[in-house]
């Protein structure tokens, strides 16, 4: 009795911090920052610790593994492999991090929390945070406000609610909508949770539309005409969703007449259509190029935004980041094995969806029509998914972990509602089964619980080294301390050569010795991330500064060879050319810079008109 008791209490402190995680994610700016995701990791680790402890406890336990399972565990194993095998070791073991989380939560929430009462708070407090975080967006939206909490948002104009970006919050809200709408239709609830979940759905459609993200507009419309359209073939709801299509059409199209930023996106979005070049083009050219050249295996996990530079196509200047495009950047980052797999997870998912239909489809034709939770839940989580699906040829939602860990929590309960269907996928574990199941999650929980510690202990001094004076001494002390914590981090190691070679640069007797400083510093970042422009680059300023312009060369071709069409990399060797006094070689790597860059590149600018002066004088003396 007491070991039933403290299963039981498993259970719920294992509702409580997925709850917790659910939550918290989308609140804290998608949990994209280094602390905000540390707090996602510490609440995984607690839910596995009381899985493994549910594990000794429950009298008979039972695993529930549908087929999704095995391609799952497939996925991680291969994350794994490609992980020993990346380039960037750093990057890799981040990406395999978050992986990790995702999976090991995915299969705590698919065996721990399958009862109906458990879907159902899950259900009820996503949709009220949604309606919570929609109202925030819809504020910011009316009063043009550029606040995100306490951080300044560049999207001013529109409403990201608690995320940095509109379109990540389009995201999260798009896989709730479906939901909230089915719980308003075919729900079995009363009549006072329904009006309220009916208020939250309409509050969730204003807070999409308010992002302006013109993707999920459309994802959210092709998940609802599926929504509708799958209800209108049910004679008991065929009028309830009638009625509600129509509310939802004529409050949007109300919107749509009256306001110019809904009318602006409107045009923008059909200039695209019609033929008007987006930047999104590009980068996906850019990717597809990325995955031919690395056509099984991708580029690294995580790598894109390193290896794109290479591939970099003269109209795009900045960092992506992301290929804005989730199936283009899943084929680059870990190639064509790793987009089958996550292929086989979605047919998988539906397919589990399609054998449990018609056993929790309410049956028409009936006296007196008993709505269902378990319908509700599969028809708006399996259209919230599809939405996100939709989406992702447009964007990358599940790159944010708050977005990622509701997609996988809304598949893990959607798996689980294939038990309705058939009792063939459960497991009955034994003794070794226990033992197997307890090795792999403290397994997960030492390698999780390690990574975890170095991470917050690098933060904590990157956080000091921020708060220092720039270049200073006291930034140098902090961020070497940083890269003891993490001596994988390639970026902290071209902070701490940029910081000796400003002080360097300051002329003063020691500038010989500070800049050998800072050039063994950008040799230990190229050993780490040896497709960074940036660290060959700033070891050639070094040379050519300290009267070594002989030995220099090279590492501005290699730069150049990383990075050809970069306008940074082009002016930075043409400043290379100018320390050598050929002014006539400076003068067309200026002119492609500008030609790169014609906006705000002051480099360039200023440079060129050195150049044509120089040459001027040159030609006047002779």
């Amino acid at each position: 009795m007491e070991r039933e008791v403290l299963d039981r209490w498993c259970e719920r402190g294992i509702l409580v911090l997925v709850l917790g995680i659910l939550v918290f994610g989308p609140l804290a700016t998608g949990a994209v920052r280094t602390l905000e995701f540390l707090v996602v990791q510490g609440l995984t680790l607690a839910v596995m610790l009381l899985w493994a402890l549910r594990f000794w406890v429950k009298p008979r336990p039972r695993l529930f593994w549908p087929p999704i399972c095995w391609v799952a565990v497939v996925f991680v194993g291969y994350a794994i492999a490609r992980y020993l095998t990346a380039d960037i070791e750093y990057m890799a073991r981040q990406e395999l991090i978050r992986i990790l989380i995702y999976g090991f939560l995915f299969f705590a929430i698919l065996n721990n929390l399958h009862r109906q009462e458990t879907t159902q708070i899950i259900t009820l407090t996503l949709l009220l945070l949604g309606m919570a975080i929609s109202g925030y967006a819809i504020y910011q939206f009316l009063t043009n406000s550029d606040h995100v909490w306490h951080f300044i948002s560049p999207y001013k104009g529109r409403g990201s609610g608690t995320y940095i970006s509109p379109n990540h919050l389009a995201g999260f809200l798009e896989m709730l909508l479906p939901l909230g709408l089915a719980y308003t239709v075919v729900g079995r609830v009363k009549v006072v949770t329904r009006v309220l979940i009916g208020y939250a759905a309409l509050v969730i459609v204003a807070g999409i539309g308010v992002t302006g993200s013109r993707g999920s507009w459309i994802a959210s419309v092709l998940a609802l005409i599926v929504f509708f359209g799958l209800l209108a073939t049910h004679r008991n709801y065929r009028m309830p969703a009638l009625v509600l299509v129509a509310v939802v059409v004529s409050g949007c199209a109300f919107f749509v007449a009256r306001t110019d930023f809904f009318q602006q996106r409107f045009r923008a979005l059909y200039a695209q259509a019609t033929g008007e070049t987006d930047v999104r083009y590009e980068l996906w050219g850019a990717t597809v190029r990325m995955w031919q050249d690395h056509f099984w295996w991708g580029v690294g996990p995580g790598h894109f935004d390193y290896r794109f530079r290479s591939y970099r196509p003269a109209g795009v200047q900045l960092r992506p980041d992301r290929a804005h495009n989730e199936y283009l950047n899943t084929l680059a980052d870990w190639g064509s094995a790793g987009a089958l797999a996550v292929a086989a997870a979605i047919l998988l998912l539906y397919w589990g969806v399609m054998k449990t239909w018609r056993f929790v489809r309410i049956p028409e034709n009936v006296l007196k029509v008993r709505p269902s939770n378990r319908f509700a839940f599969v028809l708006g989580a399996s259209l919230g998914l599809l939405a996100l699906l939709f989406h992702s040829v447009v964007d990358f939602n599940m790159h944010i972990p708050a977005n990622a860990i509701l997609a996988v929590s809304l598949m893990a309960l959607l798996s689980g509602h294939l038990r309705f269907a058939t009792e063939r996928f459960w497991v009955s574990v034994r003794l070794g089964g226990r033992l197997l199941a307890t090795l792999v999650l403290l397994n997960g929980l030492v390698f999780l619980s390690y990574q975890g510690w170095r991470r917050a202990h690098e933060y904590a001094w990157l956080e000091r080294a921020a708060k220092a004076p720039i270049y200073s001494r006291a930034q140098i002390t902090a961020l070497e301390q940083a890269f003891a914590a993490e001596p994988g981090n390639f970026e902290t190691t071209h902070a701490i050569g940029e910081a000796w070679r400003i002080q360097s640069w300051e002329g003063n007797d020691d500038c010989v010795e500070l800049a050998q400083k800072a050039m063994q510093w950008y040799e230990r970042g190229a050993k780490l991330n040896p497709y960074d422009p940036y660290n060959y680059l700033r070891h050639g300023m070094c040379l050519d500064w300290t009267g070594h312009s002989g030995e220099s060369g090279q590492y501005f071709d290699r730069a150049d060879q990383m990075d050809p069409n970069g306008y940074f990399t082009a002016a930075n060797i043409g400043w290379h050319y100018v320390q050598l006094g050929n002014y006539a070689a400076a003068k067309p790597w200026f002119e492609r810079s500008r030609h790169l860059q014609w906006k705000d590149n002051r480099m360039a600018d200023s440079y060129l008109e050195i150049v044509r002066r120089k040459m001027l004088e040159a030609a006047a003396a002779r």
